[in-house]
């Protein structure tokens, strides 16, 4: 079987640095959306609770109800609610989902500032604020999201000046439409760290705090550690011969006498197949042989093994990104907070 270990001092020193540039705890809404980016909803919660964070930002109304007794704040990105809640807000992602919400749901409204996904367009401003006062609902943040906050571009800049725009309009309309006192924030991770005086209600930050967080070198942060760590036990051992084949198809030859080891552990945990013949772990173990739905075998003998303790090296060996990595793992693998 595999197992996760999630380090709640990685973790907690990870939000130590985070805090530090919202400058204040309050300030910080942890991304907990797709199981916590795979290292557990329920458990990074409860840590994310005993540090003191009162915000998060989940996916879907589902999530945000199984961590409601966590949080004072919730935001949901994209669900419609069915229960209500007073500490719920949902994300209108178009101007015609308006109407969608039911009277007096507390909803945010997303602005698309240049990413050209989710959100109004700025020109759409004014209606939007017409329609959730016609719908009766409680508007209480405006918000949008970077595409390029993470690479080393200008656009970044031009975004941020895009939702600079923005923020002076609707403030303009809040007043005129009777929505007083709102919320603006803009920042996921990379966003964060790249402003020098970080001035919004808060920030949505979720791969930083997992200690995953790839930046180019100019603007590459310090001190952040990995909070997940996966392990696997050992089903089986065997000696071969020099010249024996393992796995399907027989793709691995043993290139001396050696021991392989078997793990329960493979892609229908979310453990990638592309790493077949193509992966080693922290200790410099191989992987041999095609991984199979629950196994994956190694040249070595241990009774369970470190697959990997940073998702960013997976990430590498499979040419994707860690989130990618983490959001695959399967959520029935057992999880452990040391």
């Amino acid at each position: 079987m595999a197992s996760i270990i999630l380090n709640k001092n990685n973790f907690f020193n990870n939000l130590d640095i985070i805090s530090k540039h919202t400058k204040a705890k309050d300030k910080i809404a942890l991304v907990l959306k797709d199981n916590a980016y795979g290292h557990g909803l329920i458990e990074m919660a409860t840590m994310a609770k005993e540090y003191g964070i009162q915000k998060c930002v989940v996916q879907t109304e589902s999530e945000a109800l199984k961590v409601a007794e966590f949080f004072d704040y919730i935001l949901v990105l994209a669900d419609f609610p069915t229960v209500p809640s007073e500490k719920i807000y949902y994300t209108i992602n178009d101007l015609n989902a308006v109407y969608n919400f039911p009277p007096g749901t507390k909803v945010e409204l997303k602005v698309d500032t240049g990413m050209h996904r989710n959100g109004v367009k700025p020109d759409e401003l004014y209606t939007a604020f017409a329609r959730i006062k016609e719908q009766g609902l409680s508007l209480g943040a405006l918000f949008t999201h970077h595409r390029s906050a993470d690479e080393l571009t200008s656009e970044w800049f031009w975004q941020k000046e895009n939702f600079e725009k923005v923020k002076t309009h609707a403030k303009e309309l809040a007043h005129i439409f009777g929505f007083e006192s709102l919320r603006f924030h803009s920042c996921n991770s990379a966003a964060l760290f790249r402003n020098a005086a970080f001035d919004e209600d808060m920030a949505r930050v979720g791969i930083a705090a997992y200690g995953c967080m790839e930046l180019p070198n100019a603007i590459a942060v310090e001190g952040l550690k990995p909070v997940l760590s996966l392990y696997a036990s050992k089903l089986s051992s065997r000696e071969l011969k020099k010249g024996d084949r393992v796995g399907y198809g027989g793709t691995y030859e043993t290139q001396e006498d050696c021991v392989v080891s078997n793990y329960a552990f493979g892609y229908g945990d979310g453990f990638f197949r592309v790493l077949s013949n193509n992966y080693k772990t922290p200790q410099g173990i191989e992987l041999v042989g095609r991984i199979s739905m629950d196994n994956s075998s190694f040249l070595c003998d241990e009774d369970e093994l470190l697959i990997f303790n940073d998702a960013r090296s997976v990430a590498a060996f499979t040419q994707t990104i860690s989130y990618e990595v983490l959001t695959s793992l399967k959520p029935e693998i057992t999880r452990k907070i040391v």
